[in-house]
Formats: structure tokens, sequence, C-alpha cells
């Protein structure tokens, strides 16, 4: 263990020092595009990021321009839905990534490859959600749908790309 661990070991951290540290980053695993409300969601392995959100997406500017969710609850969603596992193009949301807890980025500037992005609200999941996965689907969403986002600075995201304080 180094001095500065050393140090850090024998005094309490403060709740923002607490806030501030992640074990590592999170990793793209999945990105998808929504061409229309209802159509069938397309899988990529890159794209660009405009202030607009993705391009090829259906989203429009602001802080719904683009939503996350952690591949960490796609498990517990198929759990509580009864599947053994649910394929992210189900839950409709833009990128899946895995690694970080996106509930404690919040408010934070976070860059997503070279984009810039900013959590704006918990993406809660829609009626079309009792469709996809069945009975009680809507429910089993609640609480781990993951995040919608605002674009700060565009660029571009692709598999495997991480995503980090900045």
């Amino acid at each position: 263990m180094g001095p500065e661990h050393q140090a850090e070991a024998q005094r309490p951290l403060t709740l923002a020092e607490l806030m501030s540290r992640h074990h590592d980053a999170g990793r793209v695993e999945w990105i998808g595009l929504r061409p229309a409300r209802t159509e069938p969601m397309i899988a990529v392995a890159a794209v660009d990021v405009t202030p607009s959100g993705l391009v090829g997406d259906r989203a429009r500017k602001g802080p719904r321009a683009l939503t996350l969710i952690q591949a960490e609850h796609l498990p517990v969603i198929a759990s509580l839905s009864g599947h053994n596992a649910i394929a992210p193009a189900t839950l409709r949301r833009n990128i899946v990534v895995s690694g970080i807890n996106l509930s404690a980025l919040k408010g934070r500037n976070l860059q997503l490859g070279s984009a810039v992005i900013q959590l704006s609200v918990i993406c809660a999941p829609c009626s079309r959600m009792e469709r996809a996965l069945g009975h009680g689907g809507y429910n089993a969403m609640r609480g781990h749908g993951g995040w919608c986002a605002e674009i700060i600075e565009a660029g571009s995201v692709a598999l495997g790309d991480g995503l980090f304080v900045v």
C-alpha cells in the first residue's frame, strides 16, 4: 500500500470523496438505434453523437437525447419478469454499459467515447414494457430502467469505449 493510501486509511473519507470514487470506468457493451417510435431497434458497433442524440435514432435535443442502462440490471429485469435473459433491444435503451453505477454519476459530466454527456433524469419504463416483457414487465423495470442523458459535447461512441467522469 502506497503512502497516499495509508494516510487515506487513517482518516474517514468525506461524503464528497466517497461519491467521487469509482472502482473503474464503465464500458460500452451494446449500442442501439430506434429509427421510429415502434420500429425494431438496430444494433450498431459505433455511432456519431450529436446534440440531438445518436445519428439514426429518433431522439431529439435536450435532457432525453440519449438513454443508457446498466448491463448488470438486465439479469435483474429478466428475473423479475420471469425470463432467463433479456436482449438489450427489448428494453429500447440506446447504450448498455457495464462496470460502473450509473446512478452514482447523475449531474456529472461524463466522457462516453469522444462525446461528453450528463445524466439528467431516470428513464422510467413505458407501458410497452408490459407487452415486451409480459405480465408485470412494467414493474420489473421500475428502478432498473436506466437514465436519460443530455449531450454536452458531440463526438462518437463505439463498443468497448469507456464511460467515466471528466
